[in-house]
């Protein structure tokens, strides 16, 4: 398919150094079908033991068929992440682990097509999940990858989707994204390493200072043009530029990033906003989710805390974005409900309201706080599955939940919080939206 500009197969990139063992051969055409095949069987139920005996018997290496297994593992792990295309990308397994989910990625590539921005200086493209964003949405990424191996996957990832969509196949630039710079990019989007480099087990940075690419770099660019930077979402508000924008976005429930935009990528009015994607206030103590459609609160500034209350029959739990985005407050106004306690991410009111920003809880009854008296409490209301939730309680929930020993036939949540200055243990159910 080289009339419409992919990279053929025969010519992905050459061995790496960095490569581990067996890696190589991943990057041939036998080595992309035998992986193909591996990880079908692994998905349709095969195990690993004879999956390994059988590639042996064909005469592959140990290093190879441990590659080929490896990236099997990995592909079912990644379609979380990356969809559809999972099956045929490659992946480290730091790579997977940092990498941007799809559907916000997507979100990313947006802000730049919708700026009318044409081409976006990726730095720092790690194995390419935000250049495949801007790709599919039109926009010509410029990836730049430190780490060989990783550009390598990368440029084989980029391949696959390019191929998909009929496009040009990005070039992949080895190199140090501040050294490399967004060249002649209208924007650049990073994603600096927030973890020691290798291709698996590393570990996270405490400091930004020592991010790769530096967050005074990554900030300095926006004097120069629209740049979009994505960071971990315990990010200090403290770092936070007076002229950006920035989003906290939890998938599912999950906290997953705080992007920091600049220039035309900024909305106008908007400085403080939690995008919430996903499932919530919708999940079972056995973890079910029922999808909603994303849903965003917006302020031009963090939101004061809202004043404190007496319990009401409901309890609201923030969305972990709004907590990060400080906008409990404004979500208050929404709800009509004050804090439990100052300084406790926990709403409670009168009223029954549904929230994709919250998980909302009728408080069923105040059980005795002491363990021996809350066990009892339990085991006579037959509660057997329980979900325990805590703020401002020194208590270990998995631990308490052993230690509880609970046999019952219900189910409940179970909060451990302040309220009013005591200690309080509220069981609840949850409200389905």
């Amino acid at each position: 398919m080289t009339d419409s500009g992919s990279r053929p197969r025969e010519s992905l990139p050459g061995p790496s150094s960095s490569a581990p063992p067996g890696w190589d051969f991943l990057f041939t055409e036998a080595g992309l079908g035998i992986a193909g095949r591996a990880s079908a069987q692994l998905a349709g139920g095969a195990q690993s033991d004879s999956l390994n005996a059988a590639l042996r018997r064909e005469g592959l290496a140990p290093e190879q068929v441990a590659a080929v297994l490896t990236q099997a593992e990995l592909r079912a792990k990644a379609e979380a992440k990356f969809g559809e295309l999972s099956p045929d990308l490659l992946f480290t397994r730091a790579g997977l682990e940092q990498a941007t989910r799809a559907e916000v990625a997507a979100l990313h590539a947006a802000r730049f097509r919708g700026a009318g921005i044409r081409s976006v200086a990726d730095l720092g493209c790690g194995i390419g999940a935000e250049s495949l964003a801007l790709l599919g949405a039109g926009v010509a990424p410029l990836p730049v990858e430190l780490d060989p191996l990783t550009a390598r996957i990368a440029q084989h990832n980029l391949a696959v989707a390019a191929e998909r969509g009929s496009r040009a196949v990005p070039e992949v630039v080895v190199g140090d994204a501040e050294s490399v710079g967004p060249r002649d990019a209208e924007a650049a989007f990073l994603d600096p390493a927030r973890r020691t480099a290798g291709h698996s087990d590393t570990r996270r940075l405490a400091s930004p200072d020592d991010y790769s690419p530096s967050l005074s770099f990554a900030f300095g660019l926006a004097a120069h043009m629209p740049v979009g930077v994505k960071l971990g979402p315990g990010l200090d508000h403290e770092l936070i530029p007076d002229d950006a924008e920035a989003q906290w976005v939890s998938v599912g429930g999950q906290l997953v990033e705080t992007g920091v935009w600049f220039g035309a990528l900024a909305r106008p009015g908007i400085r403080r906003s939690a995008l919430v994607l996903g499932a919530q206030g919708a999940q079972d103590p056995q973890g079910a989710h029922e999808p909603q459609a994303p849903h965003e609160l917006a302020a031009q500034a963090p939101a004061a805390d809202a004043q404190v209350r007496p319990l009401g029959e409901f309890l609201f739990e923030p969305d972990g974005a709004v907590i990060r985005a400080r906008l409990i407050g404004r979500l208050a106004e929404l709800l009509g409900a004050g804090m439990v306690s100052p300084g406790i991410a926990y709403l409670t009111g009168d009223d029954p309201v549904t929230s994709p920003f919250a998980q909302s809880f009728r408080i069923l009854e105040e059980l005795p706080a002491r363990e021996k008296e809350l066990r009892r409490a339990l085991q006579q209301r037959d509660i057997g599955r329980l979900e325990i939730k805590k703020r401002g309680a020194d208590v270990d929930p998995a631990a308490l939940r052993k230690r509880l020993k609970l046999r019952g036939a219900g189910s409940a949540t179970l909060f451990l919080t302040r309220a009013e200055g005591r200690h309080v243990a509220l069981l609840a159910e949850r409200l389905r939206p």
